[in-house]
């Protein structure tokens, strides 16, 4: 290797180890839910903006809102049952608004992405604030979420996305999903109290998040194991309460059973290249997917080839300053 060589690549060490510097440094991550963080697009598609336009006041007006929800099967959507209510507040089993739509399979709501219906029919639960909304669509492209049938406890971590506010005096509702991660700090019949923990302590749903799904995440489906209710001014540290999904499980599935059935099942994946179909593989080590603002891979890689090819470098750099000019380095 040339003199020229050597320098140039111990050049280019030097940049890569600059570049992992810069990229190991930590993320600025936008905050919301509040205190939450951006989903980026194509994750938690099961995520529902339910828009509700001209609902009646009682001063014989109408004003427009909208919740978050979670797609449960192809035509039902899982939310609050307050999201339904009329001027005396009362919980009704009918959409109130003039037009109810359900925006699904979208993070970012300026695009075209997944799917708007309009919500058609809406069953309120008789214990819980839990509701379902149906759609005048079938959405089959989705996976939808799993329903909890297990009682949550103390300690379970689940995680949220909705369409909230991100503080609860903002005048303008984000365009964007946001997410947090909770953990169950108590346990009642039919809610459950949620703090959250990540990105920060006081990670809390927001005005607009209402209906929302708190799901545990796992190696498959997502299950959801409540829905938001109501709780403090956001944002703020301690409990919001959810409605408990367990607890009105066989309710639910009494309605969408038949439905969700219709869902089509996940396509077998291809066997590995080599073996034949069916043949049980040896399980390959998981790797960890990468989070909202998590550069641990490049935290890893790149400072390490810095560091390698800067020590061949300067290895061979020295080594050929060794060498006898016009010579040939022969073994002794």
């Amino acid at each position: 290797m040339t003199r020229t060589a050597a320098k140039f690549l111990m050049a280019v060490a030097t940049l890569l180890g600059v570049c992992g510097a810069v990229v190991a440094g930590p993320a600025d991550a936008a905050r919301a839910i509040a205190n939450g963080e951006r989903v980026p697009d194509g994750r938690y598609t099961f995520a529902v903006k339910l828009t509700m336009t001209g609902i009646p006041t009682a001063d014989g007006g109408r004003r427009d809102s909208s919740c978050s929800g979670g797609l449960i099967s192809p035509h039902w959507v899982l939310t609050a049952g307050h999201c339904f209510r009329d001027v005396r507040n009362k919980h009704v089993s009918r959409p109130v608004a003039r037009k109810t739509t359900a925006t699904v399979g979208r993070a970012d709501l300026t695009s075209d992405d997944g799917h708007v219906a309009t919500v058609v029919e809406v069953r309120q639960s008789k214990t819980a604030d839990v509701a379902l909304a149906r759609i005048d669509q079938g959405i089959t492209d989705i996976k939808p979420l799993r329903i909890s049938r297990s009682a949550p406890q103390v300690g379970d971590k689940v995680r949220l996305a909705g369409f909230g506010l991100t503080d609860g005096d903002a005048d303008e509702e984000p365009t964007r999903m946001r997410t947090g991660r909770f953990e169950v700090t108590s346990v009642g019949g039919n809610a459950i109290g949620l703090s959250g923990v990540a990105p920060r302590s006081s990670t809390s749903p927001c005005p607009h998040d209402s209906g929302g799904p708190y799901f545990a995440e796992g190696d498959g489906t997502p299950v959801v194991v409540a829905v938001v209710s109501h709780g403090p001014t956001c944002p703020h540290k301690g409990e919001d309460q959810g409605g408990r999904i367990d607890a009105v499980a066989r309710w639910i599935t009494s309605i969408v059973g038949k439905d969700l059935a219709s869902t089509p099942k996940a396509r077998p994946k291809p066997s590995p290249s080599g073996a034949p179909a069916g043949t049980k593989q040896a399980a390959r080590p998981s790797r960890p997917a990468a989070g909202l603002g998590d550069l641990t891979a490049y935290r890893v890689s790149v400072p390490a080839v810095a560091v390698v090819a800067g020590a061949v470098g300067f290895a061979v750099l020295r080594r050929r300053r060794r060498r006898p000019r016009g010579g040939v380095h022969r073994p002794r």
